[in-house]
């Protein structure tokens, strides 16, 4: 079970962090303070930091600096400062992501995952075996292998990402830019448009009707949901 580590100083956001997380198979430890905080963050035994900026004793720049002078895990800033240059410091001190309050925590815990799927990957750590089922569907994270009714289905990286990240938090909507944000990352030259074509191009890879979808459902207006 994959632990996490929350500093928050806010008890409602913290708690709901917590319960997201939780109903996802996290173990998860909450610290209000930030000197108890990165005392905590550095017994190496979290997989993942969430922190606040703003917090008693020690602010969370500081936390991620010095969390990441002794650790390569994922550290996630989650902040009500949405100014650029705010993002930028925290990113620059060495955090992998910002989310700026409100937000969703069905997005936080979808990075989360993301974060820690691809640390272990450059890392060169084995990622335990994990099958994703939905109806017909089975995805073999250890080999990305996808088959459909029994038959093997080929994606590209690209393709297999969207559809693991998409069938790994089912019947939640996420908009066209969390989804980008998500599996192109904020650096990447280009647009949410090609959210939709990746879209297109999986459905018809494994949906039976791509005009009419079982498993990746338009919310129009909004953004697209894996039905489970």
């Amino acid at each position: 079970m994959k632990q996490v580590l929350i500093i928050e100083d806010d008890n409602n956001i913290a708690a709901l962090e917590r319960d997201y997380l939780q109903l996802n198979g996290f173990k998860v430890d909450i610290e209000q303070e930030g000197v108890s905080g990165l005392k905590k963050a550095l017994l190496g035994i979290y997989d993942v930091v969430v922190v606040d900026l703003m917090l008693p004793g020690k602010d969370g720049y500081g936390i991620v600096k010095e969390i990441r002078d002794k650790f390569e895990i994922p550290i996630i800033i989650v902040s009500a400062k949405n100014e650029d240059i705010d993002k930028i410091r925290g990113l620059g001190f060495g955090a992998d992501d910002y989310l700026t309050k409100p937000f969703s925590p069905a997005e936080l815990v979808a990075r989360i995952k993301s974060h820690i799927i691809r640390y272990e990957r450059l890392s060169g750590k084995k990622v335990a075996l994990e099958l994703i089922s939905h109806k017909a569907m089975e995805i073999q994270t250890d080999s990305h292998k996808v088959f459909v009714n029994g038959k093997e289905v080929l994606l590209t990286t690209k393709e297999y990402e969207l559809l693991v990240f998409l069938a790994s938090n089912p019947n939640i909507v996420f908009t066209k830019d969390q989804i980008f944000s998500n599996i192109w990352g904020e650096d990447y030259c280009g647009d949410t448009a090609t959210v939709a074509v990746h879209i297109q191009k999986l459905r018809k890879k494994i949906e039976k009707d791509s005009g009419n979808p079982d498993y990746i459902e338009t919310i129009w207006g909004t953004g697209y949901r894996f039905n489970s």
